[in-house]
């Protein structure tokens, strides 16, 4: 499905990886080609809602971490490496999905048969690791001894009553790269398999991403969020990793973190669900992935009848696991002390069906590379709270960077 959906300009191609606690829909999807499309927007996501109303078909696409700067009225200073619109939805060409459980190809197309495709699909010649990726080494935007000196001064501000939560992210990056952006996601969706998976090609610009967390859901009228807060490293030795995984679970200092974005997320949801609906379905949840533990918490909540499914997007953006509290604070902070533009990093891809639902990850633990330029990077980072270690949070960065830097090294 994914190579034969590769001979078009754009496409999005979302992977579960047969992760059964995330609830959802279908086990991969892909839309690829183009029939219509909305760029940009003034901030209320009108455009968005417009193609749907006039359509009512199905929407793939992506909300850039700077489109913050329109509904907050904030700006990015940083230098922008990529070519990603600040929000992009094609309405596509053709659509493949296998749901869940089910062993099915389904295929919707607007200027083909589905037989045809079906026929096009299994006559690709797969060869998922075929041609060696260059040995590529990544360079720190920032350093570690710089790092470790901001990280001070974001405690700084906490203790001071600025927030009390900032996301604080690092870039690393290779200039004149040289990569073939299917093979790199096939490798990273082999080391680290994650339930919010991506591939997205559009044009020059790729995403490779292994994604583990879900930014919003909606089904029906519930609407769900799923925010991660608290990392743990694995380990070879079962017993060990029990042991990590029993101190992720336990620790005062992870479940300061998630439980401070919990209600954040509440707050957000409260914003376009009916009050008395919101709740905490989950919290302090521990989830396995092939290099760490995470702690995730599931909040829910009823769309109130006066909002639509774009008002429950644009009214929780960007998501709170990537900020910290309070919002417009941290994002000012975030701008301040990072040195590199986040652009989709931060940001989500997802789907909209015909019926009105939605599901977009969080894009973090993903490869961005823009074909063009040439240009390849990622970003990784923590939640920055009074109980923090500079040095710790510096090294869960680099757990973060594991899988994606194994891509090119043998």
């Amino acid at each position: 499905m994914l190579h034969w959906a590769n001979q078009c300009n754009i496409l999005l191609f979302l992977d579960s990886n047969q992760y059964a606690h995330t609830n959802g829909t279908y086990e991969c999807l892909c839309g690829a080609g183009t029939l219509t499309e909305v760029r940009n927007d003034n901030g209320q996501l009108s455009g968005l809602n417009e193609n749907f109303e006039r359509h009512k078909d199905w929407l793939f696409g992506h909300i850039n971490y700077d489109f913050k700067n329109k509904l907050e009225r904030l700006k990015s200073d940083h230098a922008s490496h990529y070519e990603f619109d600040e929000i992009h939805f094609f309405q596509p060409e053709t659509v493949c999905y296998i749901l869940r459980n089910e062993c099915e190809i389904h295929i919707e197309s607007a200027y083909k048969n589905p037989e045809e495709i079906w026929q096009e699909i299994q006559q690709q010649t797969i060869e998922i690791l075929a041609g060696n990726e260059p040995e590529i080494s990544f360079q720190k935007r920032i350093e570690e001894s710089e790092y470790l000196d901001i990280i001070n001064k974001l405690k700084d501000h906490i203790i001071n009553g600025v927030c009390y939560e900032i996301n604080f992210c690092n870039e690393a990056f290779c200039e004149n790269a040289s990569i073939n952006p299917l093979v790199a996601f096939q490798k990273l969706n082999i080391l680290s398999p994650a339930p919010f998976a991506a591939y997205y090609k559009s044009f020059g610009q790729h995403l490779m991403c292994a994604s583990p967390e879900r930014y919003l859901r909606k089904e029906a009228d519930k609407i769900i969020a799923q925010p991660i807060k608290g990392t743990a490293r694995r380990s070879a030795d079962d017993l060990m990793d029990k042991e990590l995984q029993y101190n992720l679970s336990n620790s005062i200092k992870e479940r300061a973190e998630n439980v401070m974005i919990v209600d954040l997320m509440r707050n957000d949801l409260a914003r376009f669900c009916e009050l008395d609906s919101v709740i905490v379905e989950e919290l302090f949840g521990i989830y396995t992935f092939p290099q760490v533990h995470q702690m995730i918490s599931t909040i829910s909540g009823k769309l109130k009848n006066e909002y639509n499914l774009f008002d429950a997007l644009r009214l929780s953006f960007p998501m709170g696991s990537m900020t910290g509290a309070p919002k417009i604070m941290v994002m000012n902070l975030i701008e301040k002390y990072e040195n590199a533009r986040r652009e989709l990093f931060s940001g989500c891809v997802g789907y909209i069906s015909p019926d009105g639902n939605f599901d977009f990850n969080v894009i973090i633990r993903s490869l961005f590379y823009n074909q063009n330029s040439k240009y390849l990077s990622y970003q990784t980072g923590g939640a920055i709270t009074f109980n923090s270690d500079p040095k710790q949070e510096w090294e869960e960065t680099l757990l973060k960077a594991m899988a994606l830097e194994k891509v090119f090294h043998s």
